[in-house]
């Protein structure tokens, strides 16, 4: 039998099980970085970033083959690796940062291990929408959050030479998404929360996951070369923008289940 405090805390921990087992691939692609990072030998034949490459295929064959991701979350985690690395190797070109060591396994300059860091995020995203039976209220149509999802992509790529619209691309995911409730488990009740909300909160745990990373020099930004510095707060909007998209294709392998309205009992 549980008293409000400990049904409480039993749910509090339940949530934080459920989120961890959520992040298992973009940890175990974490602990690549940072275990390559302090004990990779200086002198190995294989590059450390060819090394991470093959650790990320042997972790998603991993997770498929124990069933841990299904053929339609890997899809879907596929299409936001192109997508990532599409756009890594534009940024990379532009000089928005740099992969500092030398790899075989890359393309126009970008190692292979960069897609899985976006795929992790899809992972993530695949994963914690299965694990908390989401349900939404006022779910916003496929159609607009898609072309607020090309909007944004395209807008990654034409802010270098144009207007930058990121500012408007906020506006617009704040009318698309506000009025929508999600509803999550982490329990025996669903509950309740603005899926805005859920967002940013996403995209701040994104946020620390990339100074992580840049700590680990697997790749580095303008200013990072000499000694390491937090990543900007002003990081934090683009992976708000970039995770959408990420959110969009997942929303697209749910669609038809998404607008029912949950139960709270």
């Amino acid at each position: 039998m549980r008293g409000p405090l400990s049904g409480f805390v039993f749910e509090f921990v339940s949530f934080g099980v459920k989120q961890a087992w959520a992040c298992l691939f973009g940890a175990l692609m974490l602990a690549l970085l940072l275990g390559t990072h302090f004990w990779y030998p200086a002198g190995a034949p294989l590059a450390r970033y060819d090394f991470i490459t093959l650790g990320a295929v042997v972790i998603q064959a991993g997770l498929i083959a124990t069933r841990l991701e299904t053929w339609e979350e890997a899809r879907v985690i596929a299409a936001f690796h192109l997508v990532g690395t599409v756009m890594e190797i534009f940024k990379t070109a532009s000089g928005s940062w740099i992969y500092p060591e030398d790899s075989l396994l890359r393309i126009a300059g970008v190692p292979l291990f960069s897609g899985f860091m976006y795929a992790a995020v899809g992972s993530y995203l695949a994963r914690v929408w299965r694990i908390f039976d989401f349900r939404f209220d006022r779910f916003p149509s496929l159609w607009v959050q898609s072309a607020l999802a090309i909007a944004i992509y395209v807008n990654f790529f034409t802010h270098h030479f144009t207007i930058d619209i990121r500012f408007a691309l906020f506006v617009a995911s704040a009318l698309i998404y506000g009025p929508c409730m999600i509803w999550f488990r982490p329990d025996l009740k669903h509950r309740p929360m603005p899926l805005l909300i859920g967002l940013v909160l996403v995209a701040l745990f994104i946020w620390f996951a990339e100074n992580i990373g840049t700590f680990a020099r697997a790749w580095t930004y303008p200013g990072q070369d000499g000694v390491w510095v937090p990543v900007s707060l002003a990081k934090l909007g683009s992976w708000y923008l970039l995770m959408i998209i990420s959110f969009v294709l997942v929303a697209a392998l749910h669609d038809g289940k998404t607008e029912k309205r949950a139960r709270s009992a």
